[in-house]
This record gives structure tokens, C-alpha cells and sequence, in this order.
């Protein structure tokens, strides 16, 4: 099998490199520096010209977008290895799940996270596509991603009510979500509020994988 994983760490890739991990799958891996603009490089943009990562490479095909990577390597490897549902309703609550981490999650921490200055933890970096220079930054647009991310913690935390899990056992509906949560947690978020979500994450953290990555 020829898998080649792009990613730069501390960021979104840190999804992709707990799947990939939790279903011990093999692979070459570039790291590249948002910093050197390696992604905004011909070669880089000629596999993903959105010039972002994550990115793996599977047999030739470039597959970009953290949650359609989580969905590809869950279809293909999850199932058989019990972190993934078969076709049925519980993998559409799987899809439901992770896409929801990128949609509506992600969005609302990476507008937050934007609007943040550079020296705060969890701010994206000053030459990311995503930066906001401070002359366009705004007290309104910052208590709306704030007040958007909250209600997104708790539609979370709800779900998380009465369970492990959120599909009830470990998945990779956990694995994705975790690390958009560890990122969120970095920010200027209290997620005290939010203890369904704190436990859940807590466990995560625990699982051997996960740990393994943590550790490095």
C-alpha cells in the first residue's frame, strides 16, 4: 500500500495523525512549515491547490479536507478494525458527526482563533490563509465567534449525556472530534461549562494512541 501523508504539526493534520495512528496504518510522511510557505509551493499546490493541509496520497489520489480523510480511511480500514461503522444508520451518525466537526465546530473556533492576536494560544500564524490583520479585526465579530463556538460546546456536551462515547463506544467520530476540541481548549474558552465534554475528552486523551502522540 503507498500512502504519503502532508501535514504541518500543531494543526488540523494532528486529526489525520491520530486516525492514521489509531488504525495503525503505515505511511510516508512530509512535514511542511507554514511559516517557509511550503504549502503555498508549486509542488504542494499541484496535489492540493487549496494549498492546506491535511493531504494524504492513496495510491496515487490526493485526498484533501480532514473530515473527508477521517471518512475515506473509516470506510476503507475502520470497519475492520471496529472504529468504524458498517453501512447503516450508525454511519450516518458517524458522517453526521465528523462532518459536523468541520462545518459548524471548526468554523466558528477558526474564526474565533483568527481574531485572536498571534501571541495567544491557539491563534492561527500571521502568514496562515486564515490571519486577520488587527486593523480588521472587531469586539463584535470576536463575541460572535465566541457566542457561535459556545452554542456549538453545548449541542457537544448534550449529545456526550449519559455516554462514553458518541456513538457509545470509542470511534472515529472521537478521534476526529478530540482534536478540534484539544485545539479549542487552548483558546480563550472555559470549557468547565461544559463537563460532559471535559470527561469525554479526558478519555480520549487516554486512549494508547492518542497518548503515544501527546507524548511526542
Amino acid at each position: 500500500m503507498s500512502l504519503t501523508f502532508y501535514y504541518v504539526p500543531m494543526s488540523t493534520s494532528s486529526i489525520t495523525e491520530a486516525v492514521l495512528a489509531e488504525l495503525d496504518i503505515p505511511c510516508d510522511r512530509v512535514q511542511l512549515s507554514i511559516v517557509d510557505g511550503d504549502t503555498k509551493k508549486p509542488d504542494f499546490l499541484a496535489i492540493n491547490p487549496n494549498g492546506r493541509v491535511p493531504v494524504i496520497v492513496h495510491e496515487g489520489i490526493a485526498i484533501w479536507e480532514s473530515a473527508a480523510i477521517t471518512l475515506y480511511l473509516g470506510e476503507l480500514f475502520g470497519v475492520e478494525a471496529k472504529l468504524y461503522p458498517p453501512a447503516g444508520p450508525q454511519r450516518g451518525e458517524a458522517m453526521k458527526w465528523i462532518v459536523w466537526g468541520n462545518v459548524s465546530l471548526a468554523e466558528a473556533a477558526g474564526r474565533l482563533s483568527a481574531l485572536m492576536s498571534a501571541d495567544s494560544d491557539g491563534a492561527v500564524q500571521s502568514n496562515s490563509q486564515d490571519w486577520v490583520s488587527p486593523e480588521q479585526r472587531s469586539p463584535i465579530a470576536l463575541e460572535k465567534a465566541k457566542s457561535d463556538l459556545t452554542r456549538c460546546l453545548g449541542i457537544l456536551d448534550h449529545a456526550l449525556d449519559g455516554k462514553s462515547f458518541l456513538l457509545g463506544d470509542y470511534s472515529l467520530v472521537d478521534t476526529h472530534l478530540q482534536g478540534f476540541i484539544g485545539w479549542i481548549s487552548s483558546m480563550e474558552v472555559d470549557l468547565q461549562a461544559f463537563p460532559n465534554v471535559m470527561g469525554w475528552l479526558k478519555r480520549c486523551c487516554e486512549r494508547p494512541a492518542i497518548a503515544r502522540m501527546m507524548a511526542e
